[in-house]
């Protein structure tokens, strides 16, 4: 029996933080050159998080928490490097003294190459071992529900992110609540139904973005992240909140380095933790992706608990992360298996 595919997960998905200098930092820890970098300041308000990737090139970043067009900055990330990236004097990335979060992925450590599965040409820099893919595609002159997209990743992708490099929404597929459903990852809005946002369930070579502007139209180019589960490194599920301290455990078959929860039934934010800001139990720091807000401590209703196997909620009576009844999708990633493809259990916090 395999207990994981992957026995190191840091060497795909790792969480730094740092401290900003107003100049040039180069950031290491990371354990790897990152193809994937989301950012945010932790102690200020009103500091959007920030993405950039190795397909659209590395000073070219889109707002998470907000519809803008993809913009360009000399003086925000101006390389990945082989542990890490440098940023530069860019007040949202690097103000003195100033805290800050990186969470990097790992790709292929390329600009990307063609993929011509699907009926529309992508470039993809895709890690089929970890399941991750940076995809990015410009859609035909009048978007089809009928069309495709190559995500290189030999494995029916679990969760989707697509943002339009013009200005409009992020649009989340996630294979819970399934075709013709769509989360918006800027805003708090629960699932919504559209069947022209992926009309058509994923295949292990292409996804459907369907002809909606913001994910398939007049076309705009795009960026697409996706994300197949690996056992031992990482989950794409759901649950039930109970409304109890006592609250509801999710197995995921590893202990988590980073969760991200939204709830699909109501209106309510992103809500981030990892390893890092919360280096133990209970993990109280929240980050919401659709907010421009500093890391939130609140001992009250968005706590979790990270054990050996997966995570356990302990916020009472809460819509974020536990509400009675309520339900909620979730994406997380490892910091070790359950047990190793040796047979050697992790330990719990």
């Amino acid at each position: 029996m395999a207990y994981t595919d992957i026995d190191k997960p840091s060497d795909y998905f790792n969480t730094v933080l740092y401290t900003g200098n107003g100049g040039t930092n180069n950031i290491t820890g990371v354990g790897f050159q990152p193809d994937w970098v989301w950012l945010k300041q932790r102690n200020l308000s009103n500091r959007s998080h920030h993405v950039y990737d190795v397909v659209r090139g590395v000073q070219k970043f889109l707002h998470v928490d907000g519809t803008i067009a993809e913009g360009t900055q000399t003086n925000a990330v101006s390389s990945f490097d082989s542990d890490g990236f440098t940023v530069g004097n860019n007040i949202n990335l690097n103000g003195s003294s100033d805290t800050y979060v990186s969470w990097n992925w790992l790709a292929d450590n390329t600009s990307g190459s063609s993929n011509t599965d699907g009926s529309i040409t992508s470039t993809v820099s895709a890690n089929t071992t970890s399941g991750f893919s940076i995809v990015s595609y410009t859609a035909s002159a009048s978007g089809s529900n009928t069309d495709t997209i190559g995500h290189g990743l030999s494995a029916v992708p679990k969760m989707i992110i697509i943002k339009t490099t013009s200005a409009d929404a992020w649009r989340v597929y996630h294979h819970v609540p399934g075709v013709d459903k769509h989360g918006s990852l800027n805003n708090t809005n629960g699932f919504n139904t559209n069947t022209n946002i992926f009309p058509t369930l994923p295949t292990t070579s292409v996804f459907y973005p369907g002809s909606d502007a913001s994910t398939n139209s007049s076309s705009r180019t795009y960026v697409a992240y996706c994300f197949a589960e690996k056992k031992g490194f990482s989950k794409f599920g759901s649950y039930t909140g109970n409304g109890s301290t006592d609250g509801t455990f999710v197995y995921t078959g590893f202990k988590p380095a980073w969760v991200m929860i939204k709830c699909t039934s109501t209106t309510e934010s992103w809500d981030i933790k990892d390893n890092k800001r919360n280096p133990y139990n209970t993990c109280d720091n929240g980050l919401r992706a659709n907010q421009s807000s500093a890391d939130d401590i609140n001992t009250t209703y968005h706590m979790i608990d990270y054990l050996s196997n997966g995570f356990k909620l302990r916020g009472a009576n809460q819509n974020l992360v536990n509400g009675s009844g309520q339900s909620y999708i979730y994406m997380c990633f490892s910091e070790n298996p359950f047990v190793s493809s040796l047979g050697i259990p992790t330990t719990a916090r």
